[in-house]
C-alpha cells in the first residue's frame, strides 16, 4: 500500500515532507513502487533522533538504522508497512542512536551491523550513559563491525559503508548509490555539522569526512541526518555555514 494509506497516527514520516525541494523530489520518487528502496523516518527518544526504516521493495525485507529507543513505535512501523526486519544498522555509538539496539536485536532475532570498531568504547558505556540522560540504554556487541569500503545488504539492496570520523571516531555513513541517497547520522545536518567536543571527537577529521568522503558522492545525493530535516549534499555545499565551499575558503569552523 502507498504512504497515503498508512493509518492515522502512524509513527512513519515519509521523507517527502522535509524541506529541501530537491530532497522532496527525490523522496517522492523513492516512494514509487517501481523504486528498489523505500525509506521512512521514525523520530525516537527525547532527542528526536531520526531512526530510519529502509526496505527492499522486491523482497519487503528491511533494516532499522539507529533504533535508539521507543521500540513499540518501531515495531508498529514494521507492522504497518509489512516489512520483515532483516537486520539493524548503526551509524555510531551514542545512546540516542543505539541505546536500545541490543534489546531490539534480541527480541526480533536479527543481527546488528556497525558501527566501526573505533566506537566500541561508546557502546561499552551505554549502561552508564542511560541514567545520565534519563533514558534506557544497554551495552551490546555488534555481530559485525564495519570498515570503510564495506557493503551491507538489505534484501536485494546493497549499500556502501563510508567511514566518517569526527563526531565519533567510529562513525559510518550508509550510501545507496542507485537511489542517490545516504543516511549520515550525526556527521552532517541541514545548515549544521555534528558536535566534535565529545571524547575522541575531532573537528578536522569531521570536516575532512564531509568534504573528502561525502561531497564526492555527488551534489544530488539526498541525505537523512540524525536529527532534523532532510537535505542534499549540493544544498549544504552551497549554504551550510560551517562546510559550504565559501565557508571553508575562510578556514575551519571556530572550535
Amino acid at each position: 500500500e502507498g504512504w497515503g494509506d498508512l493509518a492515522a497516527g502512524s509513527p512513519l514520516q515519509q521523507i517527502a515532507w522535509l524541506h529541501s525541494p530537491r530532497a522532496g523530489a527525490m523522496s517522492r520518487s523513492m516512494t514509487e513502487p517501481s523504486q528498489p528502496m523505500r525509506v521512512g523516518i521514525i523520530p525516537v527518544t527525547p532527542l528526536q533522533q531520526n531512526c530510519s526504516l529502509l526496505w527492499c521493495t522486491k523482497t519487503m525485507r528491511g533494516a532499522l538504522v539507529d533504533p535508539g529507543g521507543e521500540l513499540p513505535k518501531l515495531k508498529q512501523a514494521l507492522e504497518q508497512t509489512g516489512v520483515t526486519l532483516e537486520k539493524i544498522l548503526i551509524t555510531h555509538g551514542h545512546l540516542d542512536h543505539c541505546g536500545q539496539a541490543g534489546m531490539l536485536a534480541k527480541e526480533m532475532g536479527v543481527p546488528i551491523e556497525g558501527p566501526h570498531e573505533e566506537d566500541r568504547f561508546w557502546i561499552a558505556q551505554l549502561d552508564d550513559d542511560g541514567p545520565r540522560w534519563n533514558m534506557e540504554a544497554h551495552t551490546f556487541e555488534p555481530d559485525r563491525w564495519l570498515e570503510h569500503g564495506d557493503t551491507v545488504t538489505v534484501g536485494d539492496l546493497e549499500l556502501d559503508v563510508v567511514h566518517c570520523p569526527g563526531h565519533t571516531p567510529g562513525h559510518v555513513v550508509f550510501h545507496h548509490a542507485p537511489s542517490r541517497f545516504a543516511m549520515v547520522g550525526d556527521v552532517l545536518f541541514q545548515n549544521g555539522i555534528g558536535r566534535w567536543d565529545f571524547p575522541r571527537g575531532n573537528l578536522e577529521d569531521l570536516v575532512n569526512s564531509i568534504t573528502q568522503r561525502l561531497w564526492p558522492l555527488g551534489d544530488d545525493v539526498t541525505f537523512v541526518p540524525g536529527h532534523g530535516p532532510v537535505s542534499t549534499f549540493g544544498d549544504e555545499r552551497r549554504t551550510n555555514p560551517y562546510v559550504s565551499d565559501k565557508a571553508l575558503e575562510r578556514g575551519l569552523p571556530m572550535s
